[in-house]
């Protein structure tokens, strides 16, 4: 495994300021995929027309705006879009089998990248950043994107078998996402949970992001959002991804950023798949995976550490 010092003095101060546009591309059979546009630099900058742009993939059951300190930082660079897959946010979540495949999820990132601009003409590229569950998607994307794909960031997933890391089957997985009923009695208790996970990184961002994961009843509880179908499809697509076979195709140079946390009840075992996935690689000619570990930090790294995350996304088109 290769280890990468990230320059996090290089990242731009974030742009408190910006607020993003909303926008929706439509895909077969009529599905809207939503995504926020945060601006930037490519499209509308001479100077940087030729710099590929960034598109960022949230996780199960989250939203776009859980990139928003990430985005605030590289829209000073090129332009950002996130979207909200299948299933979460404003996109709209379909009942129909086979509609959260990995390859369906991967062709509507495809459709956010081309409908949104960053990916205009056959010379077009760029950097897709995704984030677990949406690690797994943008690997996907990035095989399919083959060289239009300018670099792939996996934010703590995406490099390994989850049955291997948490030591769980689909069944045993999808058992342990049910969030304790005293978080869920009222949207007060659900931001003061939120809030707890790192009072010092709770902003209005975060509460945004929180906010766009729940709805609150009339009887004053709160739900997910992310309807159960969807969270069920997602997560048996999350355990059907082979790693080594999607990233020993991805022709983009990749990198790993690995929190705290994950895969810990089966010790060294994401070490070994990142080991493995590099042997892979390396077999097809490709460059190895630069991986980066916050020991400290959990599993939402945007929010604990944006400038790290910001740095590896900048990172991962350089030698």
């Amino acid at each position: 495994m290769e280890a990468l010092e990230l320059a996090v003095d290089r990242v731009p101060a974030p742009d408190h300021a910006a607020e993003p546009d909303g926008f929706v591309v439509v895909v077969d059979p009529g599905d809207r995929i939503h995504f926020l546009d945060w601006g930037g630099g490519g499209r509308d900058d001479p100077a940087s027309a030729t710099s590929p742009g960034f598109l960022l993939i949230h996780g199960l059951g989250q939203t776009a705006w859980i990139w928003a300190p990430v985005a605030r930082r590289l829209r000073a660079v090129g332009s950002v879009v996130a979207m909200d897959l299948r299933g979460h946010g404003l996109s709209d979540a379909p009942t129909e089998a086979g509609a959260y495949q990995l390859t369906v999820l991967a062709e509507d990132v495809i459709a956010v990248a081309e409908g949104s601009g960053l990916v205009q003409g056959i010379a077009d590229r760029v950097v897709l950043a995704g984030h677990g569950f949406g690690a797994i998607v943008a690997a996907v994307a990035a095989r399919s994107l083959g060289e239009r794909c300018a670099g792939l960031v996996l934010v703590d997933g995406g490099w390994e078998s989850l049955e291997a890391s948490t030591g769980l089957d689909v069944e045993g997985f999808l058992r342990g996402l049910d969030e304790p009923p005293e978080v869920m009695r009222s949207l007060t208790a659900f931001l003061a949970d939120r809030a707890a996970f790192d009072p010092a990184s709770w902003d209005p961002d975060q509460e945004r992001a929180a906010r766009a994961t729940i709805v609150e009843t009339q009887a004053g509880r709160v739900v997910p959002t992310t309807r159960p179908h969807v969270v069920e499809a997602c997560v048996r697509s999350m355990f059907s991804y082979d790693p080594i076979e999607v990233l020993a195709a991805v022709l983009a140079p990749v990198i790993a950023l690995a929190a705290a946390g994950s895969g810990d009840d089966v010790p060294g075992v994401r070490e070994r798949a990142l080991t493995a996935v590099n042997v892979a690689r390396a077999a097809a000619g490709l460059s190895q995976i630069r991986a980066v570990s916050f020991r400290h930090d959990g599993h939402n790294l945007m929010r604990y550490r944006p400038d790290s995350v910001a740095a590896a996304i900048l990172a991962v088109t350089e030698p």
